[in-house]
């Protein structure tokens, strides 16, 4: 089933071979016709991850960034969209010279040709491939397709892990095998027998069900590993290894690992659990709602930040959702104080607007910290061009494109490309230089003063208002090198001891053992704050 943590489970094996001595690189195959993910809704799918050279991902490619430290990138990512364009491309090109171009085998070569090129451009002697979905459905057929003939022409290099979920009746009932047990047979048929089973259960599985499953999946119970829910998805990797798995994933590869080094990610684990003291962060936005329950995968990144720098400082982060919907109404907003610091998202559209900015606003005349990303950041400047700067119904002309106070615009080049309705992979996408001033909250954070950061946007800060902004006291302390981008507005410190936005997603790059510097100024003035 979707969710059963193959995202995890795959960054969590590239950890352990990583610290085996091994150059591992990370892939995710996503099963959808979406070209890339840009385009799809962040309630259904979960967050549009970016990466430096500008692909709009699945968010399990941040998890695999995080797990393995480093950038990752676009070659490691595909969609069934993507590759049947690919194939498309080809065709119209004659690199299949006259013959008749067929779903199989071409598609699953392609996909083959996609994963061997990420193999040199990553340099990797281990690539761990993600393919998304679950077993037995339509869309995964040709990517089991396309292992099947991996498997058949280098079966001592292939090796196919199953994460299978074992649910039990009740409480302290017993787990039960048989859905795993269909979906290894539903493999068979497809050609394919798994080599390893990881088993996400609650608590540890126990000897008895490995034998079940062994007996019955037909393999050796040794291949059978235990993923039991943990408190913080960093301690996986930790369990793996209780269980052997990157020394059966050697023995079944026949490589010998180099040597065996999980001090600095040990470490890391240890003070997530001993981090008790809380520090209480309200993430306002409005993509997590899906019927009765909440979707925290819209804002993942966010919240991985967010503990990555709180761990730093030996804190526990404790968050909680706040729909800014709620701040249309004044009365909602003294909830606000209840918070050691605000984070404003990014976002897109009109709902949900005025309340983001009354938001602001209360936390900016109770000098509550406030961190804005992206559409965050540009509310924070029409709330100050409003509030402070007396202009009077500036917006943002994504919501009011009549505004007399356009104080956050279109990027001129993206003007054409929304009249030719040129959506997907258009923005302003990957990492982009921006130069810091001193003597700000942003220097004090990165302490240098040239940065590259990964961007996700049509709009921008209007050029044409920034004297008048900045005369009123706001302080645009990031710019692009030509210094017509306005990058990070805050106010000083002796005004505010922290409002600061980003018009960059600054969580796309931290990382649990490198949390990003503007988090870490973030989270150490929430833990200052006095309620």
């Amino acid at each position: 089933m979707s969710g059963v943590g193959k995202g995890v489970a795959s960054a969590s094996i590239a950890n352990i071979l990583q610290a085996r001595g091994f150059k591992v690189t990370s892939m995710k195959i996503d099963p959808y016709v979406n070209v890339d993910a840009g385009t799809m809704n962040p309630i259904e799918h979960g967050e549009v991850f970016v990466l430096d050279d500008g692909m709009e991902c699945d968010q399990d490619m941040g998890n695999y960034e995080r797990f393995l430290n480093k950038d990752i990138p676009s070659s490691n990512y595909m969609t069934t969209g993507s590759v049947y364009r690919s194939v498309i491309n080809k065709e119209r090109e004659l690199k299949y010279e006259g013959k008749c171009v067929e779903v199989v085998p071409h598609i699953p070569l392609e996909v083959i040709d996609k994963i061997n090129n990420a193999v040199k451009k990553n340099k990797a002697e281990i690539v761990i491939t993600e393919i998304g979905g679950t077993v037995g459905e339509y869309q995964n057929i040709l990517f089991l397709e396309t292992v099947r003939m991996l498997k058949i022409k280098n079966p001592q290099d292939v090796l196919l892990v199953l994460v299978s979920f074992l649910p039990a009746i009740s409480d302290g009932g017993e787990l039960k095998t048989k859905p795993t047990q269909y979906a290894v047979k539903t493999l068979n048929y497809a050609g394919l027998q798994p080599d390893i089973i990881i088993t996400r259960v609650k608590s540890a599985i126990d000897e008895k069900r490995k034998e079940k499953i062994a007996f019955n999946c037909g393999i050796r119970e040794e291949y059978v590993i235990s993923a039991p829910n943990v408190e913080s998805i960093y301690e996986i990797p930790l369990n793996f290894e209780k269980g052997n798995l990157s020394a059966v994933i050697c023995k079944k590869l026949n490589i010998k690992p180099r040597r065996k080094d999980m001090t600095e990610w040990s470490r890391f684990v240890d003070k997530v659990k001993k981090s008790v003291e809380p520090v209480k962060i309200g993430i306002a936005g409005k993509y997590f709602s899906t019927g009765d329950f909440t979707l925290s995968d819209s804002y993942l990144s966010v919240i991985e930040a967010v503990k990555h720098a709180a761990y730093n400082f030996g804190k526990k982060p404790v968050i909680e959702w706040l729909n800014v919907e709620e701040f249309e109404v004044p009365e909602n907003l003294k909830k606000l104080s209840g918070y050691d610091g605000i984070i404003i998202p990014g976002g897109f559209g009109n709902r949900g607007v005025e309340g983001k900015i009354s938001a602001i606003k209360y936390c900016r005349e109770n000098k509550i910290p406030i961190l804005g990303i992206c559409y965050g950041m540009q509310l924070m400047v029409v709330e100050f061009a409003r509030h402070i700067a007396g202009l009077s119904g500036a917006h943002t002309t994504e919501v009011d494109p009549k505004t007399p106070y356009n104080v956050i615009d279109i990027l001129p080049e993206q003007k054409e490309k929304l009249k030719q309705k040129d959506y997907g992979g258009s923005m302003r996408l990957g990492s982009y230089k921006a130069n810091i001033k001193k003597g700000t909250i942003a220097h004090d954070g990165y302490k240098k003063e040239n940065i590259s950061e990964r961007h996700r946007h049509r709009y921008e800060v209007n050029p044409d208002f920034i004297k008048r902004l900045e005369g009123e006291g706001v302080v645009f302390s990031g710019q692009s090198p030509d210094e017509k981008l306005m990058e990070i507005v805050e106010l000083p410190k002796n005004i505010h001891p922290f409002f600061l936005g980003a018009q960059f997603h600054p969580e796309f790059k931290s990382r649990p053992l490198a949390p990003h510097p503007l988090f870490l100024k973030f989270i150490g003035s929430a833990i200052k704050r006095e309620r």
